[in-house]
This record gives C-alpha cells, structure tokens and sequence, in this order.
C-alpha cells in the first residue's frame, strides 16, 4: 500500500486499506541517474495543478484511466528532482531550508497518489491494476532516494544536532524528531554496499505486495461459490436470495445462485445457512482461497515477502522485522506486544471453552455429533436468537443506509463536536452510488469535504477504509478531503439499502477515522490528522463506535420506513448479545493479531520455511495454551491476510485490540464526565482527535483522561473476566 487506506478490523470489515499483478522489476527502477529540475520532462495532465473545485476535490469528470500512469510518472520525477535540489543546496542546513523543505516537496505525485491509491481499491480494472503494478517498485524507489541520500540526512543530522534544532519546541520539534527517525529507519546509517542491497530488497518488497493483493482481490472473487438450487440457500432472506440469483446471472449463470467471499475467514450467510452441506461449501471456499495451487495462490509470495523482510530487519541490525515496524509505535517492543495479546488468552480461552459446550449441545438437537468450524456461526446465531429472541430480519429495516449516515453518525457529530453537513450532488464522484457532503465547523465556516462510497461490487476490495483525498495542513493550505468506503450488500432491484448491525458498527468507526482526519489541524502534513501510529490510528476510529448506542443517537436514526423507531425492548437485546459469542468475535481476532506477530517475529531462515506449515504449528500452539483454534480459525488466514501482506498493518494486527482497549477506556471517561455533551466534544477535540502526532501518543491519551490506559473496561465490555479472576 501506498498512502494511509485504514482498514476496519473485527467485528468490521478497514482495511484497510487499504491492488495485485506481476512481480517483475522495471530495471529503469534501479538505475536512473539522479534527476536535476531541467532533467524533469513537462507534464499538463489533469493533476498538474490542484483542482479547481471547492477543497481542491478531485475532478473525477476530468480524469481518464490512462491519466495515472503518466501522471504517477511525472510526480514521481518531480519529487526526486526536488529532493535532490535540498541536498544540493549549497546553503548551510537549516530548518527551513532541510526539514520543511521536504515537507514542500512532492505536490503532485500526493495529489494522484491520493487518487489513484482510492480508485485501485475501490474501483480497479486491469488499467490500473496494471498501472499500479508497473509504478510500485518506482515509489519504492524514490522513497530509498530521499532516506539512503546521505547528503540530505547529513543535512538534517546537522540541523537535529545544531543549536536551531535543540530550541525547536512542539510541532517543529517532532518534525525534526520523526523525520531524522524516519532516516535511521530507513538505512541512513548504512554503508553503500548495505544501501545497494536494501533498495534491491524494498524494490522486490513493493512488487510483491503489490502482486499478492491484486492476486488476492481476483481469487477472492475466483472463488464464489455457486449453488445450483434455491433449497441450497434456506435460511437466506429473500432480499439474499435474489442478489445471489443476480450475481450468478451477471456471471452468465442465469438459474443458479452465486455467493461472493467477503474478506474474513467466517462468512455472513454461515450463521443464517440451515444446509451444513452448503455451510461446509461456503466455509471451505473461504478457508482454502489463495492457497491450494492455481493462478490465484499466493504462498510463494508470502513465503518470499516474510524472508526479505526478516532478512531487511537483519541488515539493519535488528533481531526481526516486527522490531523493525515498531520504532515509532505506542507499543515499543514485540515483546511488549505479545505480553498484551498472551493476556487475554485465559479468559478468552475459558470462555471459547464455555460456548462450544453450548454449541455442541445446540447442534446436537439437530443430530449432529461433532461441532465443526463451519457450524460455529449457525448455532450461535441460533442461541443467539433463543437467548435475546433476535434476528437480522428484525433489526435491519431499522437501519436505512443513508439515514444511518446523516441521522446517526453526522447527528452524532453535530451533537458532540458543533459540525454540521450539507449533500453536494455537484462534485463528482468516481461511482455513482457514492454521496459528497460539504462539512462545516461549529463556528460556521468550511472545515472539509467527506466522500461516502458504501456498496461491495466485484472489483472493490473487501473490509472497509478511510483516506484522504487532500490532506489538511497549514503550510500548503489545504483543508482536508476525506472519504469512508465500506462493503455493505447493496439494494436489489430498488429495494430500500439496510444495514446489518455490524454495518452500522462500522460505519461510527469509519467515520471516526474520518473525523481524525476532518478535525486534523496541523502545519506540517507528515503530522497531520491520521499521519500516526497504528497502534494509536484505531483509537478515534473504535472511540467513535460507542455513539452508536448512545440513546438519543438511536433514538434519532433507528428508524424503519413507518418512521418507527427501533424499540427499547429490541436494542437492549442488541446490547445484551453483543458480549454472546466472543468466543468467535474476539477469538479470531486476537488469532489473527498472534499469527501476525509470530511471522514477523522469524529470522530469515525461519521464515522460508512452507507458509500453511508455519502456520499450523502456530495454531497449535495457541490449542496448546488453550484457544479453540481448530472450531475458530483466525480471521485471516495467511494466504489472504492482506492487512499483513500488502496493507501496511504487518506486525501490527495487534493495534485493533490494542486501540480498542483505549477506546473503551476513554469511553469510560466519557460516561463519567456527563456522557455526549459538547463540553466533552471540546476537550476530546483539543485533547487528540484534532491533535494528529503533534505530542507524543501517551502525553496525548493522558492529556484526554488524566490516566494511563487501563484493560478493565474492555474486559468489562467484552464480557470477559480479568486474568487471574
């Protein structure tokens, strides 16, 4: 991935963020002399300059597929000349001059990355695919121009280590810091010959990332799975039905059904299929995509990325790559990591041990003798149903799409923080189901542009995402352009767009992403809005889904089309089931976080070793310490873990529960500071939601609630008992 697409996580869909193709290396890469600014050839396509429409919103009305390449080509070439002009600046170094030079730098390649980088993710074809994979290890490259240049990092060692740079203080002190950071960890600090052996690493790095997702995207929708009869699918709603009928039509399968993969392990119509047949089917497609041979398989990919990884940690003289990503994390360390996640394992595993038994009793009134993976789902939205009297068919004519949106999450907004929003139907949009809203601070004034592109379709990946169009900071004047994307199942045939209550989920969390980003006030764009870590990045994100059961936001947007609103009788018993089936719920998450940690953790000779067989061993041992690995799988395996392999969250899975241990921990504050008044929107604003990484990540959370964070209110929330209680 390219620039910051972030993704949701359990029981979301992010990212993230967040794209796939050949693997070959252009040599032009490698080899390009240095440019000089008259070396730059001319460029007037559409991004040459920042667009005409309000915010500088990307004029999708004007860009053409083929616009990518050339302009990706001409950013790419603008920014290294520009790069090269600081390091030849013949002045001494300075602040200005060196560090806030380069902030300046690269205009144009943001401007279409920003773009391209949505369009390749949410609405690719085989042009931009094809775009993406030719300009990827280009990007690489240019990036190990700007940190392996010694003169520039000489320039800003000098500057970090002049009198100028020890008297800097707030923002311009931790652009200095992140910045000379940013050299180190690049391989500043290596010799030539290092230099030369990294680059052709991070050059064959960004090529298979980039090929593993494009990979992913086409067999994940390679393998949906077809059923020949409607009795197939019992337990489907009719509304499900008929979009499997039309899937299959418009794959030229007219009479048969076709069900689309999402992009977790479990899949929704597990809980709702009544054939274990067609459970079994669906189950399997999901578990063994990508990874039993075949154009689609992405294991040789994995096991290539996770050895020049560990390897790029090594000669960096770092114990592993996971080491290597967490130098600028709120967790410092793996170890620290692992301690966090091997925390839960007891209580999650007593209580994934408690719920099978149920399960198996559940399915044992159907004459099925053992509980299989694949009947996890079913029997726990079964008990679910007889323990809380709840149904998805129930709860989703209460969640209209856009009432959802402009009733519930802007109303939320509006309450907490003063913004208001206005539809703009005269910016374009890259598809037609998206909707543009002009966004407009407490005081009245314009404060930022939000896109929302809500409906799964074939060439979108799966999960959900924030991005940014424009990027908000002070030193080049821009205000922020934000856009949410998500995968909720669209209407059929002009039918009303319901969401699932997971929908409804994700959509607060998007958008609380959407907010860190809207609310970004920063001169410097490197530190602005959700330029942060992720393991911080998911705190404003999870944060935000806690107004989704706040009562007056329900109250406001829970409406079926009557203009009923969703009873108080129907929401408790929402509330109530949410701590059912963690087991599952968090259970595959916290796998998926450990399997994550335990790839990046390998040295180089480990990490050859076969990925599935890599990975069986480490299921077994988390069996070992007590986790119900072979009845819940991960919620990704490592054959389409794309947050790890292309999605920039490797050796960083962990940060979801992580954050999410913050969010509900700042919540906690909330609801004893007076709940959602626009007081506590104030300080939670001027505390780190407008904040970006302008302080360091603990002063931040300290400055919100006045503590460090604490575990006990996620334990509390998710249902599950303390360690050692």
């Amino acid at each position: 991935m390219k620039t910051r697409l972030l993704a949701a996580a359990a029981p979301l869909v992010v990212a993230a963020t967040m794209v796939s193709g050949c693997a070959s290396m252009p040599a032009e890469a490698e080899t390009e002399a240095p440019a000089s600014a008259s070396a730059v050839p001319a460029y007037s396509g559409p991004f040459a300059q920042e667009s005409t429409l309000p915010f500088h919103a990307p004029d999708f009305s004007t860009i053409k597929d083929s616009d990518y390449q050339p302009a990706l080509e001409a950013g790419i070439a603008a920014k290294r000349a520009e790069i090269e002009a600081i390091a030849d600046n013949p002045e001494p170094p300075t602040f200005d001059n060196t560090v806030v030079a380069m902030e300046r730098a690269g205009a144009l390649l943001s401007r279409v990355e920003n773009v391209f980088d949505q369009l390749v993710s949410a609405n690719t074809n085989a042009t931009l695919d094809a775009v993406d994979t030719a300009t990827s290890p280009k990007l690489e490259a240019l990036k190990d121009r700007i940190y392996l240049n010694d003169k520039l990092f000489q320039r800003v060692k000098a500057v970090r280590d002049s009198a100028e740079g020890k008297a800097l203080t707030g923002e311009d002190a931790m652009l200095l810091e992140t910045t000379y950071a940013k050299f180190v960890h690049r391989g500043a600090e290596l010799d030539q010959a290092q230099k030369a052996q990294l680059k052709d690493m991070n050059l064959r790095i960004a090529a298979l990332e980039t090929e593993f997702s494009q990979k992913l995207t086409a067999g994940t929708d390679a393998a949906a799975v077809t059923f020949d009869s409607k009795d197939q699918l019992a337990g489907l709603s009719d509304a499900d039905i008929a979009a499997a009928a039309k899937r299959a039509a418009d794959r030229g399968m007219a009479g048969k059904y076709v069900l689309a993969l999402s992009n977790t392990t479990q899949q929704p119509a597990l809980s709702q299929l009544s054939n274990r047949d067609s459970r079994k089917k669906l189950f399997e497609a999901s578990v063994n995509r990508t990874s039993h041979g075949g154009e689609y398989d992405t294991t040789a990919i994995v096991s290539e990325l996770a050895t020049l990884r560990a390897k790029k940690a090594k000669l960096l003289g770092l114990p592993d790559f996971a080491t290597f990503q967490m130098y600028d994390r709120m967790v410092t360390s793996p170890k620290k990591a692992q301690e966090f996640l091997n925390g839960f394992v007891p209580p999650l595993g007593a209580t994934q041990s408690r719920e099978a038994a149920i399960l198996a009793d559940a399915a044992k009134a159907d004459g099925i003798a053992r509980l299989e993976p694949w009947d996890w789902g079913y029997y726990a939205e079964k008990v679910r149903k007889a323990k809380y009297d709840l149904d998805d068919a129930q709860i989703k004519p209460y969640f209209n799409v856009w009432n959802t949106l402009e009733n519930g999450v802007f109303y939320a907004a509006t309450q907490t923080y003063g913004i208001t929003f206005k539809r703009r139907t005269d910016i374009p949009v890259y598809h037609p189901s998206m909707r543009v809203y002009e966004v407009y601070d407490k005081d009245g004034s314009p404060l930022a542009l939000f896109y929302f592109d809500p409906y799964a379709r074939p060439n979108k990946q799966g999960g959900a995402w924030m991005g940014n169009f424009v990027e908000q900071s002070y030193l080049t004047g821009d205000k922020p352009v934000v856009h949410n994307t998500l995968n909720i199942a669209p209407p059929v045939d002009g039918q009303e767009p319901l969401a699932t209550w997971d929908d409804v989920t994700t959509m607060f969390h998007e958008f609380g992403h959407a907010l860190h980003g809207i609310f970004a006030s920063q001169k410097y764009p490197s530190l602005s809005g959700t330029e942060t870590a992720r393991d911080f990045v998911e705190f404003p994100s999870q944060f935000n889904e806690n107004f989704a059961t706040v009562p007056a936001v329900l109250q406001h947007f829970a409406k079926n089309a009557a203009g009923e609103t969703i009873p108080d009788a129907l929401m408790k018993k929402i509330e109530a089931a949410a701590k059912w089936n963690q087991g599952l719920s968090f259970g595959e998450t916290l796998e998926a976080a450990m399997l994550d940690m335990d790839w990046h953790t390998l040295d180089p000779q480990q990490a050859s070793q076969p990925p599935m067989a890599f990975e069986a061993k480490v299921l077994d041992s988390m069996k070992a310490n007590g986790l119900e690995t072979g009845l819940i799988p991960p919620r990704y395996r490592t054959p389409y873990f794309r947050h790890i392999w292309s999605n920039g969250y490797q050796a960083g899975y962990y940060s979801y529960i992580w954050t999410e241990m913050l969010a509900h921990d700042g919540w906690d504050w909330v609801e004893k500071h007076g709940g959602m008044t626009r007081a506590n929107g104030d300080h939670i604003r001027a505390t780190f939601l407008g904040q970006g990484h302008s302080k360091d990540y603990a002063v931040m959370y300290r400055n919100f609630t006045g503590h460090d964070p604490d575990l006990n209110p996620m334990l509390a929330a998710r249902g599950l008992t303390a360690p050692g209680e």
